[in-house]
């Protein structure tokens, strides 16, 4: 290693002031050079600060206003490390699962915490807070927030009291973000907890278990055939079919493809009366 390279070295694991792109910058390709620096944790720290370079470059644009991307590239599969997590509030209780909900005819694209007004709600990762909207009283996430987070997912925290966080503002995981409320379309106070990557929203029960408080696993690998793929339908072509079971419902099987009825009457021609015989095969995608 030469004088210069470890100069650097030492002046990261010493101060910490410089950065893993720091170094890159100063002293390129830094790829060559890995296998000369003696420090693992170096090693790792420059490998860490590049993928999280990488998943916060793959989102198409930083838009302050709007949660869902229209232009975005969604990849094949993607894997998100969840080390370094905290739980977005330490209650456990689970009020609303995610899911299509047959009563209401629309989509929960999150999980419901009981929490009390004024709680406090912490950032679930390390990242930037990239919207601070409130829907209004009647509407939707009423004071919401979504952080954009250095592992490649955003969280969306909804119906809250008070946000304590700015646009474009820099978190850690675990700092209070918001209080928790009634705000929008809440019958109670809870909070509404949400996963989304590139727009998509992700069943959080996949990646956080509110009753362990941890995490499922140390990561999660997106699969964008599976995320389509539900409740043991067949993916020919670009769409989607399933093929009716006995004791099958259209709201079941629209549950569990994560649809509306309305929608897959339309895909298939029939009505909320048509009678569904074992063997049918319906479109949902």
């Amino acid at each position: 290693m030469t004088k210069k390279i470890l100069t650097l070295v030492i002046s990261i694991m010493i101060s910490g002031s410089i950065s893993a792109q720091d170094l890159i910058a100063r002293q390129a390709p830094i790829d060559k050079k890995l296998n000369s620096v003696d420090s693992l944790a170096l090693q790792q720290q420059i490998r860490t600060e590049m993928a999280e370079q990488q998943a916060v470059d793959i989102y198409p644009d930083w838009d302050n206003n709007t949660i869902r991307y229209n232009n975005a590239v969604i990849p094949d599969t993607y894997t998100f490390n969840l080390t370094g997590f905290s739980m977005p509030t330490s209650n456990t209780r689970i009020t609303d699962v995610f899911g299509y909900r047959p009563r209401r005819r629309r989509m929960h694209d999150g999980l419901d915490i009981k929490v009390a007004t004024g709680d406090t709600i912490v950032a679930a990762f390390d990242g930037k807070v990239r919207i601070v909207k409130n829907q209004g009283r009647r509407t939707g996430y009423g004071k919401y927030i979504v952080i954009r987070h250095n592992n490649g997912l955003e969280t969306v925290y909804g119906h809250l009291s008070k946000q304590l966080v700015v646009v474009n503002q820099e978190i850690k995981a675990g700092e209070p973000i918001g209080l928790g409320g009634n705000t929008g379309r809440s019958t109670g106070s809870h909070l509404h907890f949400e996963t989304r990557f590139l727009g998509i929203p992700i069943n959080p029960a996949l990646m956080f278990d509110f009753d362990k408080q941890d995490i499922v696993a140390d990561t999660y690998t997106y699969n964008k055939v599976k995320q389509a793929v539900k409740g043991g339908a067949t993916l020919m072509g670009d769409n989607i079919y399933y093929k009716v079971r006995k004791g099958d419902t259209l709201s079941r099987i629209a549950s569990r493809q994560g649809v509306s009825i309305d929608y897959l009457c339309k895909l298939n021609r029939i009505t909320r009366k048509t009678i569904l015989r074992p063997g049918q095969v319906l479109r949902c995608s």
